[in-house]
């Protein structure tokens, strides 16, 4: 997104200190510049997409990161542990990324199908209003699977990160060989609670680039 838009969005959403009006202030803010609600529901998937595409190379880093202190050979164990735990602390704030941009993109998809249910009674010809309504609900119904991917995805977060903060606080106590052939032996299951998350993080970005094309090609 451009930075002119950006900026937009930033005036628009400090417009107001209510929510309701705020909302109003940002959509009015963004159709001056041509954009309207499924444009800004595109966007936000693309956003979505993108924070799960960067959590899953963050992942992936905390897993080798891993990998490096328990096959620790010598050298610096200290600068290891911190390696590892900055990692840890980067795919935190992935993570969070991921949900807030899952957030966003329900915000506005909200926004967007309130409006178009509203719009329906507008019409004066009725072929065209039921030609609406079946896009309307066709358009729901293939957003409910994307959702349901990228929460599904998101959730699959949270099980992967507590594993990994049990292990770093057990080494950032216990910065010793004994505790690093501890954790030794639970590198296998932990390359599998990462693998599935990555499976699920491509599944949902494999949803979200479908979903993106099929709104651009005008089929939904």
């Amino acid at each position: 997104m451009s930075s002119r838009i950006r900026a937009v969005m930033l005036a628009a959403a400090f417009a107001t200190t209510s929510l309701t009006a705020c909302s109003t202030a940002y959509y009015g803010a963004m159709e001056q510049f041509g954009y309207q609600k499924r444009d800004l529901l595109v966007s936000r998937v693309n956003d979505a997409a993108d924070a799960q595409a960067d959590a899953k190379q963050e992942f992936t880093t905390v897993l080798e990161a891993f990998r490096s202190v328990v096959n620790f050979d010598g050298g610096e164990l200290e600068a290891s542990y911190d390696s590892l735990n900055r990692a840890y602390e980067r795919s935190e704030e992935k993570a969070d990324r991921v949900r807030d941009r899952i957030k966003d993109m329900k915000n506005v998809s909200r926004d967007l199908f309130v409006e178009w249910r509203r719009e329906l009674e507008e019409y004066s010809d009725p072929s065209l209003r039921r030609a609406s309504a079946e896009q309307l609900e066709a358009t729901r119904d293939r957003y409910a699977v994307l959702v349901e991917k990228m929460d599904r995805a998101a959730a699959s977060m949270d099980p992967v990160l507590v594993v990994f903060k049990d292990r770093v606080l057990f080494l950032k106590h216990n910065l010793n060989a004994r505790a690093i052939a501890a954790l030794g032996d639970e590198t296998r299951d932990i390359e599998t609670d990462v693998a599935s998350l990555i499976a699920e993080m491509e599944r949902s970005i494999a949803e979200a680039d479908a979903f993106i094309a099929e709104m651009q090609a005008g089929s939904v």
